[in-house]
């Protein structure tokens, strides 16, 4: 079975400004710190293309990434009008009160 893997580059803004050891690149006197390489496992069963963390190395890298272009971002798709979803109304019982649930209702008896 011969695996086929790519990489690209961390997306986060600030990425290649973190000092660890798998940054760091060059000979001695002309080192540099470089952005993190992701795998893309695009040949496995599991691979979703639409996950953050195939476009960045960490959560600390993503949230930067969101901090610098949220802005940004939101004007992607912006919401005049909330959201809503339909659920079905509560009915009193006789053996206690009812809660609505993403699901629907369930009772609760005391």
């Amino acid at each position: 079975m011969v695996l086929h893997m790519s990489f690209i580059w961390c997306h986060g803004t600030e990425c290649h400004t973190y000092h660890t050891q798998d940054r760091v690149r060059g000979s001695k006197g002309s080192k540099v710190l470089r952005t993190r390489k992701v795998k893309q496992h695009t040949d496995r069963a599991w691979y979703e293309r639409d996950q953050v963390y195939n476009y960045f190395c960490s959560q600390g890298c993503l949230h930067n990434f969101i901090k610098t272009h949220l802005q940004r971002i939101v004007a992607l798709d912006p919401r005049a009008e909330p959201l809503e979803k339909p659920i079905n109304d509560p009915e009193k019982t006789e053996y206690g009160s009812t809660r609505i649930t993403e699901r629907g209702v369930d009772t609760i008896t005391e």
